[in-house]
């Protein structure tokens, strides 16, 4: 039998990354504490600060009085995330401790191996290809492949609590509750009673290293009445559905894998998967296993104080900082973050729903910097649950990450930005399998061991496109904020291929038209792959992609590709029916059956800049799109592309309201609900999104392709925002405008 194991060399390596001197992590705090120390003088724009931000985000402290049971409050530094309860710890509900390097695999079906799968032929201009899309004769490989890697959840933490009578605390006997979480310092303060007796649990993360410390009081602790305990999961997706949450890993499968305890050092082995995590305990705490068979351990202090910490990695080497270093590595770094990059504030609005914008825009800063700054793109829940298996999706990278661009954070960008040449060597292999020149990035794919930048199986994962041109907006973005030959040098050779695919992706016709599809599937998902040809959104965007390319050539001293030129001058046209785009040429019904899912037709003119488009025709599709498409059936990312399509169009007052439409909904700690029927909340692109649509509405976009001047705002205190409406008093700093 074939077996993948769970870790690598590479994966070992980035894991001790986690506690080694030079770490990512470090450089890129070192580079984020220059950023800081510029002179206040001199921020984007050329206008001084007036944002008071330590306020500003002040007004937006998480509090809570009882736990939820489906999401959590989290602490995290991008790349890890511990996911807490009301008690500070994982005390009552088994929320998860996810990693960007914690993965498992499954065993493959018996007598199997991935070079078994070959996929499903679908004609492609003329030729038979196998894509990715299904095996009929390997039913269980497919279900194997789409499961495997799949992210594991790393233990749990959380206190065991005794009542009077000796029997254990549930949540409803303690009184008192007060949770509060200051995003300003990323401390998690929690405090109850239990009989009357006071606990407190300051809680932190790192933001250098995967470690999470906690810091305890209570008197409870010297009676033996208070204890914490760590517990282990096994972790498999056999069978199980992609979108299952909110908890990850199984603690009932005791003899599926094994912990050994070596002086204050857990070793965790689950098949070919084996981590880590090493404890940091105040003076006269002991650990110690609760019971042979089970995989549970308890921590015992002395006094009135318990500090602890556990580091998470591969291999656990060096010194473990202890939970007050924790939480002043905490207190220092997250004050820094703030400083740095873009700020909004809008307190000065008369518009009553102010406060709840300025909540989502400072509490989704929070939460994607603690799930979605990591080593990798994030998967759509980030570090909180395990939906997609905990794999990433290529296409979603534009609204997981795509935002620090314009709120300049790049050193939290570029931590996963060399994800295009990770996977070149695969997308490569991918391209040239399926008869094309060039890079075809994946779809849902992972980073993780021998399975980097492997497609999953499906029909939207293997025929999607709209993911191929992000490169291109993403380096451009580079470009913008960046002008200098390194930039060109970092992203030429992945963009020359990404341009390289693009061109030979599209087909010349007979009649010297080059046409993109069949076989395609739409961003929107809903489309018959085997017929879709042209798709509005698409086309302006492969229009986009290879005037970019071209672009990168000149700057670098190149003649242009005379290939990409034929084709960008011999693209169809972006298809309209009765004056408005629809969602691809020749489709019926279009404002009946085709008016679900993503409203694509108004991307091309609003996420895009409009390479293709008729600004009178993409006006009037707006204003069908939202006669006739219903808003029940959006993902949440949907609302902020709807304003972003708006604000182009100048209608400032609609894109505020989809900022804040109610189906756009932001829970009480401030994470982005789905908003979509199956789909697991959280759902970070809508956090992402809504802050990239913030900045550009305050910062303005550039000019378009088809001759539409852009907008500018104006920084500062008395400055202007072209994206806001009467109403809204608006002062930003430090933000970038679009493309």
């Amino acid at each position: 039998m074939e077996r993948h194991w769970g870790v690598d060399r590479r994966t070992v390596l980035r894991g001790i990354a986690g506690v080694a001197s030079a770490t990512l992590m470090t450089r890129v705090m070192e580079s984020e504490a220059a950023a800081a120390t510029a002179p206040a003088g001199a921020p984007a724009g050329g206008a001084a600060r007036t944002v008071d931000r330590q306020a500003l985000v002040g007004r937006h402290r998480v509090v809570r009085h009882a736990s939820d049971p489906d999401l959590p409050v989290q602490v995290g530094n991008g790349r890890f995330a511990f996911g807490a309860d009301v008690t500070g710890l994982q005390t009552f509900v088994p929320f998860n401790t996810l990693s960007d390097w914690g993965w498992h695999v499954d065993a493959l079906p018996p007598g199997k191996s991935v070079s078994d799968y070959h996929g499903t032929i679908w004609p492609t201009y003329g030729r038979d290809v196998y894509y990715w899309s299904g095996d009929k004769n390997e039913p269980a490989l497919n279900n194997w492949l789409r499961e495997n890697p799949h992210r594991a959840n790393l233990g749990r933490i959380g206190l065991r609590l005794l009542k009077q009578d000796g029997t254990e605390a549930a949540e409803s006997d303690l009184t008192g509750i007060v949770q509060e979480l200051d995003p300003w310092t990323g401390v998690l303060h929690s405090e109850f009673r239990l009989d009357g007796t006071l606990v407190t649990v300051d809680t932190a993360c790192h933001p250098g290293a995967d470690v999470v410390g906690a810091q305890i009081r209570s008197d409870l602790i010297g009676q033996g009445r208070l204890t914490a305990f760590l517990d282990f999961p096994y972790a498999t997706r056999a069978g199980l559905n992609k979108m299952e949450a909110p908890y990850v890993g199984f603690y009932d499968r005791l003899q599926l894998h094994t912990t050994v305890l070596r002086g204050n050092v857990l070793t965790h082995t689950m098949d070919g998967t084996r981590y880590q995590v090493g404890l940091s305990l105040s003076p006269g705490a002991r650990v110690a296993r609760v019971d042979p068979a089970r995989h549970r351990y308890e921590i015992t202090g002395r006094g009135a104080a318990l500090d602890l910490a556990a580091l998470y990695a591969p291999e656990v080497r060096g010194r473990i900082p202890s939970a007050a270093e924790v939480t002043g590595q905490s207190r220092e770094w997250w004050p820094r973050y703030w400083r740095t990059g873009g700020a909004v504030d809008l307190s000065a609005s008369s518009d009553p729903r102010w406060p709840e914008l300025e909540r989502r825009i400072v509490l989704s800063q929070y939460h994607l910097a603690v799930n979605d700054a990591g080593n990798d793109p994030a998967q759509e829940s980030g570090l909180v649950n395990n939906g997609w298996y905990g794999k990433f999706h290529m296409e979603m990278y534009w609204w997981h990450a795509f935002h620090y661009a314009l709120w300049q954070r790049w050193p939290l960008l570029d931590r996963s930005t060399d994800i295009y040449r990770r996977f070149l060597p695969s997308a490569q292999d991918r391209a040239e399998s399926q008869g094309f020149r060039g890079a075809r990035w994946p779809k849902m794919t992972t980073a993780y061991g021998d399975a980097i930048g492997r497609e999953s199986p499906g029909e939207p994962t293997a025929l999607l496109v709209w993911q191929q041109p992000h490169l291109m907006f993403l380096a451009e973005l580079d470009y913008q904020a960046h002008p200098k030959q390194s930039t060109l040098v970092k992203w030429d050779k992945v963009l020359h291929e990404g341009a390289e695919f693009i061109a030979s992706f599209a087909n010349r016709e007979a009649g010297g038209r080059y046409v993109i599809g069949p076989p395609l599937m739409c961003c929107n998902e809903r489309n018959d792959s085997a017929t879709t040809m042209n798709p509005t959104f698409e086309l302006s965007y492969w229009k986009f992609a290879l005037r970019i390319a071209q672009q990168w050539r000149e700057r670098l001293g190149r003649a242009r590709d005379p290939h990409w030129d034929d084709v960008l001058d011999h693209l169809a046209p972006l298809p309209v029916q009765d004056g408005l785009y629809v969602l691809y040429e020749g489709v019926p019904d279009m404002w009946t059956q085709h008016n679900n899912n993503h409203p694509d037709p108004v991307a091309a003119y609003g996420m895009l800049p409009g390479d293709g488009v008729d600004v009178g025709v993409m006006r009037a599709t707006t204003q069908k799109v939202r006669q006739t498409w219903p808003v029940n059936d959006l993902y949440s990312w949907d609302f902020p592309l709807l304003a972003l399509n708006a604000a182009r169009l100048g209608d400032s007052e609609a894109a505020v309201d989809f900022l804040l439409h109610d189906r756009f909904g932001f829970t009480d700690t401030g994470l982005p609900a789905s908003g979509k029927s199956g789909v697991p909340s959280p759902y970070f692109p809508g956090a992402g999104a809504l802050l990239y649509t913030v900045a550009m509405m305050c910062a303005g976009w550039g000019d378009s392709p088809s001759g539409v001047p852009g907008a500018r705002g104006r920084a500062g205190s008395g400055g202007s925002a072209p994206g806001f409406p009467e109403g809204w008093s608006v002062t930003w700093e430090d933000l970038a405008p679009a493309l």
